[in-house]
This record gives C-alpha cells, sequence and structure tokens, in this order.
C-alpha cells in the first residue's frame, strides 16, 4: 500500500489531535502521552496512556492506539498508516509501530523532554544494544530443543497466516 501523503496541516491537526488525546489522558490521572493512527485521512486509532488505569505496563498510548487501528482495521497490518505521537516513542511503542508495519510516524517532543518529565527510557534503549549475558535483566536459555517443536508445528500448518 503506498504511503498516505499529508499536508504539513493534516499533520499538525493530527499532532493537535494526539496532544488534546494526551490532555484527557492527563485530566483521567494519567500520564501525558497521546498518539493518533491515520488512514486515509481518518483517525482509525486514538489512545493515551492508560497504564495506572489498566494496571498494564504496555498500554502507553501509541500501543493503544495501534490496538485500536487493528481492531478498527481487521487486521494487524496498518500499512498505509501514519502515526501521530506526543512524545518520541519508547523502545516497545517503537517496536510495536514496526510490527503494525506503520508506514509513518511524526512526534512531538524529544525522548530528551519526557527525561525530564520522568520518562526516562535511555537505560533501556542502552540494554537493547547489549548481549542477553550482559543485561541488568537476568536471562538464560531453557529447553530450546523442545520449544522448536512449536516453531515446527507452526511451519507445518497449512492454513497459517503470514506474519
Amino acid at each position: 500500500m503506498a504511503v498516505e501523503v499529508m499536508s504539513a496541516a493534516d499533520d499538525a491537526r493530527w499532532m493537535m489531535v494526539a496532544m488534546e488525546t494526551a490532555r484527557r489522558g492527563i485530566a483521567a490521572g494519567q500520564s501525558p502521552f497521546g498518539a493518533v493512527v491515520v488512514r486515509g485521512g481518518a483517525a482509525i486509532g486514538v489512545g493515551h496512556n492508560e497504564v495506572w488505569k489498566r494496571t498494564d505496563i504496555t498500554a502507553h498510548a501509541e500501543v493503544v492506539a495501534i490496538q485500536r487501528a487493528c481492531a478498527a482495521a481487521g487486521a494487524v497490518d496498518l500499512s498505509g498508516c501514519t502515526i501521530y505521537t506526543t512524545c518520541e516513542p519508547c523502545p516497545m511503542c517503537l517496536a510495536a509501530a514496526y510490527w503494525a508495519r506503520v508506514d509513518k510516524l511524526h512526534y512531538a517532543c524529544e525522548s530528551a523532554d519526557a527525561a525530564r518529565a520522568g520518562f526516562d527510557d535511555r537505560a533501556i534503549y542502552e540494554e537493547l544494544v547489549k548481549g542477553p549475558a550482559e543485561r541488568t535483566l537476568l536471562s538464560s536459555q531453557l529447553l530450546r530443543d523442545e520449544a522448536l517443536a512449536t516453531f515446527q508445528a507452526w511451519i507445518d500448518k497449512s492454513d497459517r497466516v503470514a506474519y
């Protein structure tokens, strides 16, 4: 699918929607992040951070907006979409945008701005470039051979859906 071309005015309008969504989140007792997924000139997923509301550390604004966009699209592939977010995404949210195959991402604040507000994800980015044995999150591999059978079952499944 082709990347949707938006004008600067359209981009600014959608970023303002993301900011208003963040303000609604703050008013609801959540943290200051908002995001909008746009396809074909329409918002198909809007969300603010809902971590405390859901008691779910993964309920960041971008993830919530992507979840809602996937539900609205009836698909996990958001090719042709643009996401507008009030802040440069954390590693999890950036990965979610890649997994959803979003074509374009616009952000307002930088990660350094978020860090000054108490949301510093620099340590996570630093951890991601390390090997498993060097990370602060203790990791070990268990039962690889047995678990490979699940991948083989997937490979052998004639009606599997491409990811």
